[in-house]
């Protein structure tokens, strides 16, 4: 019996089953890429200690990050098919693709790219890896950090993926639940028609006398929110609060990160990266899949 491949070893599995440019649930490709990679019955079901299907749960990190460079897409939620970019990735390496591979395609800003060690050259491989031992606790540390950067560029997708009303909601929940608000505080999200430039306000007292308010951009992750855009927030603040929270999906340029830094009244900038590690931290878009206890030796136990 052949073993199991990694998970990095059933990308071209996973390609080669959507080759045909049908969109399918993430259901269907985990059975359908089973079968064609050839795995037994025994490693169909074979349990990780979890109680999750090991198959099942490389195959899904397969997807998560062949999607993430945008080798697949999900055209509408839980569903998924191949792109000119992976037809493209599976006729380079039809006969495998590694993890190295994929990290060189990923997006400029994603702290999983590879850091390439060569000017010129295939742009699939230039990847350089040097492994390092790491004892139990690292490789927890290292397992879970990649959890989140693979969890926050999907949050980062589906917030992009709606509408701007759902943004703006989706924010305030986020400051609420920083804590902003408070047990006798109130959020609201304004009417579209007539914000003012102002997409939200957090009361931070029964009384509203202490204020937050919010603006909140949609933006694809290339674009910047521009000077001009944190100078009209700032305006629409005037009279009303000495200070504001800006919050994008994409990032800011640096003359607005410069004028926010200046200017009279204070704003906090939010990009899409920390979005999303906000949104981590404070559990807003997000589930306890599962909790793991890590313990050791009590000494005093035995003293």
């Amino acid at each position: 019996m052949s073993p199991m491949p990694t998970w990095d070893g059933f990308l071209v599995y996973v390609l080669r089953y959507l080759e045909d440019g049908a969109v399918r649930a993430l259901s269907d490709i985990r059975k359908g890429v089973a079968d064609l990679a050839g795995l037994t019955a025994e490693q169909k079901s074979e349990p990780l200690p979890s109680g999750q299907l090991r198959a099942a749960n490389r195959i899904g990190w397969a997807v998560s990050y062949l999607t993430r460079v945008e080798a697949m897409e999900r055209p509408s939620r839980g569903q998924y098919r191949i792109t000119p970019t992976g037809t493209d990735l599976l006729a380079h390496y039809p006969g495998g693709i590694s993890e190295s591979v994929l990290r060189a395609m990923a997006k400029p800003g994603d702290s999983w790219r590879a850091k390439p060690h060569a000017a010129s050259g295939p742009a699939y491989a230039i990847y350089e890896t040097k492994p390092e031992p790491l004892d139990p606790t690292e490789q927890i540390e290292q397992g879970l950090d990649r959890i989140h950067t693979a969890l926050a560029a999907d949050l980062l997708a589906r917030l992009q993926g709606k509408d701007p009303a759902f943004f703006e909601s989706a924010v305030v929940i986020l400051l609420v639940a920083m804590g902003y608000g408070g047990a006798h505080g109130k959020a609201t999200v304004t009417q579209q028609s007539s914000d003012g430039g102002i997409d939200g306000v957090i009361d931070r007292d029964a009384l509203g006398l202490d204020r937050i308010y919010i603006q909140a951009k949609r933006y694809p992750s290339d674009k910047s929110v521009q000077r001009p855009e944190l100078q009209a927030f700032v305006g629409a603040l005037s009279g009303k609060a000495s200070s504001g929270v800006f919050l994008t999906t994409g990032r800011f340029s640096t003359g607005a990160v410069d004028y926010a830094r200046t200017a009279h009244t204070r704003v906090i900038l939010i990009d899409g990266h920390r979005l999303t590690e906000l949104m981590i931290r404070y559990g807003v878009g997000v589930q306890n899949q599962r909790t793991l206890k890590v313990v050791a030796v009590d000494e005093d136990f035995f003293e």
